[in-house]
C-alpha cells in the first residue's frame, strides 16, 4: 500500500476558518462516496462549526489523565484499525498529552499517512518552526506549539485560508471566535490590525515561495528548460544614456499587465573603472526605477550582449527591454550593436523589446573608453590583416605575375586596412611583411632577398613609410578619441560632485560606494587619525573587508595630512588618480558636513531645552499664581479680626489651603521631574517588584468611586523603580479621570505578554484623534479646549519620560466603543507556571489546560 496524501489548511491567522473549510471538504468527500472520518475536530464552543460536524463519522477520543484532569486526544490505533480513506485531524501543531502515543499530534498524522490514510489538516502560519522568532517580534507571544516546516511543505496540497484584518476583529467582537468576556482583551493585544496584516503577509510570502518550489519540481520531473512566463520579469538594459528613463517607464507599464511582474534595471560597465555614462543620469534611473518598484543592479562584464543575456538568464527573466542605438548608420560598419546581438542570441525564451526614442541614431552623447585605444576586436582583426593577408598575398605572387606596380598598390591596400583595424603596430608588421615578397619578386636579381638597383629601394622605403604614417594617424586619433572620452567623463564626475557639494544631499557611504562603482572595486574605506603618531580609524566604508591602514590597500589616496581614502581590489592607472583625488576631497568635505550637522542637532537640541525653560517661566509666571492666590486669600481671610467666622467656614477655607497647597505641590513637582529628564539627571533604582504593591498607591489623588482596579494576583514581577512607576501611573490615572464622563469609572488593568507587562488605563472620554495621539506627550500641550486651570501640560510628557528611564514604553490607543487607553509597558523578571500570557489563539496545549 503506498502512502497517504496530505492536504493541509494553512491559516493566515486564528479565527480566518480552517477548520470549518476543512469540514467542507470533508463533507464534499462523503458526498462523492468516499470513506472518510473525523479523527480528531476541536470546535471550540464555536456554533457553526460544531454544525459542521453533523452527518461525519467521528472516531472515539482516548482519554488520558494528567496532573488530575481527564484529557481527550486523538486515538492513532482506533483510526488505523477503522482504516477510512481519508482521515480529518485538526490542530497539527498541537502537543498531545504526556502519556501519548507520540509527542506531538504531526508525528500521530505521519502514522496515518504511513499506513496509506489520506489526512486532511489544519495549522496556523504563526506555528511553523522557522517563523517563531519572527512571529514573537510581531505579536510578542512565543508560540510554544510548533510543526517542522519540512512537514508542512512534503504536504501534498496546501491551501491558504485568508481574511483580510477589518473581516476578522469584526468576527472578533460579534462573538464567533472567542467568548464576549475575551473578545476585548484578543482585540487590544494579538488582534490588532498590525499583528493581522503582519501574519497575513507571512501567510501569503510562504505559500508564494511553496508555489515556486511545486513549479521547479515539476518543471524538473517533466525536464521542461524553457522558461515559462507563469510571472513576468522584465530586464531594462540601460547605457546612462537619456533613454533610459524611457525605458524604464515602458518596462514599468508591460510589467502591469502580467500578475505580479517585476522589473530590473541593469547597468553593465566594463572593469577598467571609469565608464562613459554620466553618474548623475544614472543616480537619476537608479530613483526612478525604485519609485516604479523596481530594482537596479550595476554589474561588470566586457562583453556587454553577453553580460546581458547572462544576468537576465540568472534571474529567470522573461523580457528584455533596449532602446534603438544612438550610433549613425555608418558606425554599423564595426558591429551590429548590443541590440541586434542581443537580439540574435536570446533564443526562443527571452523576449526583446527594442524602443524608440528621440536620440535614436543621433550619435553618442557620450564616448566609450575603451580598455585599449582601438579594443580587443579590432586589434585582433588587424593583426590578422597585417599578418595572414601579406603571406596569402606573397602566395598569390608566386602563381601570378602582377608586375610591381600592381603588387605595391595590393599590399599597400593591406598595410592601411591593417592600420585602420588594428593602428600603428599591425600596420607596420603588415608593411615590413609586404616588402619581402616585392622584394623576392621584382626587383633584381629575383627569387632573392638583396636589391641591386637603388631606385628600387626608394620605392620600398617610401612604401614603408606611406604604410607607417597611414598607420600613425589613425594611432593617433585613436588616442585623441580615447582621451577625449575621459576628459569627458572626468568632467561629468566633477560636476556630479560640485552639484553634490552645493545641494549636500550626498551622504558619506553613498559616495564611497559611487567610489567603489566608478573604479571597480572590492571594497573603500576613508581613514583618519588624529597625529601621525596615533592609529588609523575607520569613519566610512562600503565593502567586504575594507582595509584598516593605508598601506595595506591597493590604491591610496592621501586627503590633507591625517586622512586617506584606501580601495582595495585592483591597481589604478595614474591617469585615474585625478578623478579619485577629487572623490577624496569630497569625502573629506561629507564627512566634515555630518559632523557638522550633529554639531547643529546638539545646538538644536540645547536650543529646545532654553525654549522648554522659557516656556516653564511662563506657566510658573501663571498657573502657580493662581493656587497660591487662593491660598492668600485664605489664610487672610481666617487672620482677618472683624469677621466672626463660623466652624464651618473656617474649615471650608482651610479645605481651600490643602486643595490650594496640594495643587502646588503637584505642579511642583511635574516641573521638577521634566526639568530632570530634559537634564539627563533622572537614575532609576530597578528592582522586582509585584504590580499590585505599586498601582494602588497611585491611585491616592482621586476619588475612590472613580477608578476600577483590576491586577491579577497571577502577573509576573516587574523590573522597574517602584517611585517613577508610581508617578507614571499616578499621572495617567489623572488625565483619564479628568476626562472621564462621572458615571464611567476609569479601568486600570493590567497583563502579561511574553517578557512584558501592560498596565491599561482606560477612560470612555472624549479620545484623541490619530495625529494627536503622539503630540499629547509633547511638554505644556493640552488638547483641546482644556481650561488654563486644568494644568501646565506635563502630566503626560513625565509620565512617559519616566517609563522610557526604567526601559518601557508608554503609547496611546482608542478605546473600544469611544474614549482613550494609555497602554504602558514594562519588563517582566519571571513568568507564574499557572499564568496565562495571552489568548490560545490557535488551541490549547495540554500543559495549558491542565495549569
Amino acid at each position: 500500500m503506498g502512502r497517504g496524501k496530505l492536504r493541509i489548511y494553512l491559516g493566515a491567522a486564528p479565527g480566518v476558518g480552517k477548520t470549518y473549510a476543512m469540514l467542507s471538504e470533508a463533507h464534499r468527500r462523503v458526498e462523492r462516496g468516499t470513506d472518510c472520518v473525523v479523527a480528531f475536530v476541536e470546535h471550540h464552543s464555536r456554533a457553526r462549526t460544531e454544525v459542521m460536524l453533523h452527518g461525519l463519522e467521528q472516531v472515539a477520543r482516548k482519554e488520558l489523565e494528567y496532573r488530575g484532569s481527564v484529557f481527550t486526544e486523538m486515538d492513532v490505533d482506533a483510526v488505523l484499525g477503522r482504516a477510512p480513506a481519508v482521515a480529518v485531524v485538526d490542530e497539527l501543531a498541537h502537543t498531545n498529552i504526556p502519556g501519548s502515543r507520540n509527542d506531538k499530534r504531526w508525528q500521530d498524522v505521519e502514522e496515518l499517512l504511513a499506513a496509506g490514510i489520506d489526512v486532511i489538516s489544519t495549522v496556523n502560519i504563526q506555528h511553523l518552526e522557522s517563523l517563531g522568532d519572527v512571529v514573537e517580534s510581531i505579536t510578542g507571544v512565543r508560540q510554544r506549539e510548533t510543526v517542522p516546516d519540512e512537514v508542512v511543505r512534503r504536504a501534498d496540497q496546501i491551501e491558504l485560508v485568508d481574511m483580510s484584518p477589518q473581516a476578522l476583529r469584526r468576527r472578533m467582537a460579534h462573538g464567533n471566535i472567542y467568548k464576549s468576556d475575551k473578545v476585548d482583551a484578543a482585540l487590544s493585544n494579538y488582534f490588532r490590525p498590525g499583528n493581522l496584516t503582519a501574519l497575513r503577509e507571512l501567510a501569503l510570502l510562504w505559500v508564494a515561495d511553496r508555489v515556486d518550489e511545486y513549479l521547479t519540481e515539476y518543471r524538473s520531473e517533466h525536464r521542461v528548460s524553457k522558461i515559462w512566463g507563469s510571472r513576468e520579469r522584465i530586464v531594462v538594459g540601460l547605457t546612462g544614456g537619456p533613454e533610459g528613463r524611457t525605458l524604464i517607464r515602458r518596462a514599468a507599464r508591460l510589467a502591469e499587465k502580467g500578475a505580479g511582474g517585476e522589473v530590473m534595471a541593469v547597468y553593465i560597465s566594463r572593469s577598467d573603472g571609469l565608464t562613459s555614462a554620466s553618474p548623475k543620469e544614472l543616480a537619476v534611473q537608479r530613483t526612478l526605477v525604485e519609485d516604479l518598484g523596481g530594482t537596479f543592479h550595476h554589474v561588470i562584464g566586457e562583453d556587454v550582449p553577453a553580460a546581458l543575456l547572462e544576468f537576465a538568464r540568472g534571474v529567470n527573466a522573461t523580457q528584455i527591454v533596449l532602446g534603438v542605438s544612438r550610433r549613425k548608420g555608418w558606425q554599423y560598419v564595426l558591429g551590429p550593436g548590443v541590440g541586434a546581438t542581443v537580439a540574435r542570441e536570446s533564443g526562443p525564451d527571452l523576449d526583446v523589446h527594442l524602443i524608440t526614442h528621440d536620440k535614436a541614431g543621433k550619435g553618442r552623447g557620450l564616448a566609450t573608453i575603451p580598455r585599449s585605444q582601438l579594443g580587443r576586436a579590432r586589434l585582433i582583426w588587424g593583426w590578422l590583416v597585417g599578418v595572414v593577408c601579406p603571406v596569402a598575398l606573397w602566395v598569390l605572387l608566386g602563381m601570378v605575375d602582377l608586375g610591381l606596380a600592381n603588387g605595391m598598390l595590393l599590399f599597400l591596400s593591406v598595410t592601411v586596412a591593417a592600420a585602420l583595424l588594428g593602428g600603428l603596430y599591425p600596420a607596420l608588421a603588415s608593411a615590413l611583411l609586404g616588402s619581402l615578397p616585392l622584394n623576392y619578386y621584382y626587383t633584381e636579381p629575383l627569387h632573392r632577398l638583396t636589391i641591386s638597383d637603388p631606385r628600387n629601394i626608394v620605392a620600398l622605403v617610401i612604401f614603408v613609410g606611406v604604410a607607417v604614417s597611414v598607420a600613425s594617424v589613425v594611432d593617433l586619433a585613436a588616442r585623441r578619441t580615447h582621451q577625449a572620452a575621459r576628459l569627458r567623463s572626468e568632467s561629468e564626475i566633477l560636476s556630479f560632485l560640485a552639484g553634490s557639494v552645493l545641494r549636500g544631499e550626498t551622504s558619506l557611504e553613498a559616495l564611497l560606494e559611487r567610489v567603489r562603482e566608478t573604479f571597480g572595486m572590492e571594497s573603500v574605506a576613508l581613514l583618519e587619525r588624529e597625529s601621525d603618531v596615533d592609529p588609523w580609524t575607520c569613519a566610512g566604508s562600503v565593502g567586504p573587508a575594507p582595509s584598516v591602514r593605508p598601506e595595506d590597500a591597493d590604491v591610496d589616496m592621501p586627503v590633507g595630512d591625517h586622512m586617506a581614502l584606501a580601495l582595495s581590489g585592483r591597481v589604478l592607472p595614474a591617469s585615474d588618480r585625478r578623478v579619485l583625488a577629487a572623490f577624496a576631497a569630497q569625502a573629506a568635505v561629507v564627512l566634515d558636513r555630518q559632523r557638522l550637522q550633529h554639531e547643529a542637532d546638539q545646538a538644536k537640541e540645547l536650543a529646545e531645552g532654553n525654549r522648554i525653560r522659557t516656556a516653564l517661566l511662563a506657566a510658573v509666571s501663571h498657573d502657580l499664581r493662581t493656587p497660591l492666590a487662593g491660598i492668600k486669600a485664605a489664610v487672610t481671610s481666617l487672620r482677618s479680626d472683624d469677621v466672626a467666622w463660623s466652624e464651618e467656614d473656617q474649615a471650608e477655607l482651610l479645605e481651600g489651603i490643602e486643595e490650594g497647597a496640594d495643587r502646588l505641590d503637584h505642579l511642583v513637582g511635574n516641573l521638577l521631574d521634566m526639568s530632570r529628564l530634559q537634564t539627563g539627571t533622572v537614575s532609576p533604582l530597578i528592582r522586582e517588584i509585584d504590580l499590585d504593591e505599586v498601582v494602588p498607591m497611585a491611585l491616592g489623588g482621586v476619588p475612590e468611586d472613580s477608578v476600577e482596579l483590576d491586577i491579577p494576583e497571577t502577573l509576573p514581577m516587574v523590573a522597574v523603580d517602584a517611585g517613577l512607576l508610581e508617578r507614571s501611573v499616578g499621572n495617567l490615572v489623572e488625565n483619564a479621570v479628568k476626562y472621564s464622563p462621572v458615571d464611567e469609572p476609569v479601568l486600570v488593568s493590567a497583563s502579561a505578554l511574553a517578557d512584558r507587562v501592560e498596565v491599561r488605563v482606560v477612560d470612555r472620554g472624549p479620545g484623541v484623534p490619530d495625529e494627536a495621539k503622539e503630540r499629547i506627550f509633547a511638554p505644556f500641550q493640552r488638547h483641546g479646549d482644556s481650561p488654563r486651570g486644568a494644568g501646565v501640560g506635563l502630566g503626560l510628557a513625565v509620565a512617559r519620560g519616566f517609563a522610557e528611564a526604567m526601559g518601557g514604553t508608554l503609547n496611546a490607543e482608542d478605546t473600544p466603543g469611544g474614549g482613550l487607553t494609555m497602554v504602558l509597558t514594562v519588563r517582566a523578571v519571571d513568568h507564574r507556571p499557572d499564568q496565562a500570557t495571552a489568548p490560545d489563539l490557535a488551541t490549547a496545549s495540554a500543559e495549558r489546560q491542565a495549569s
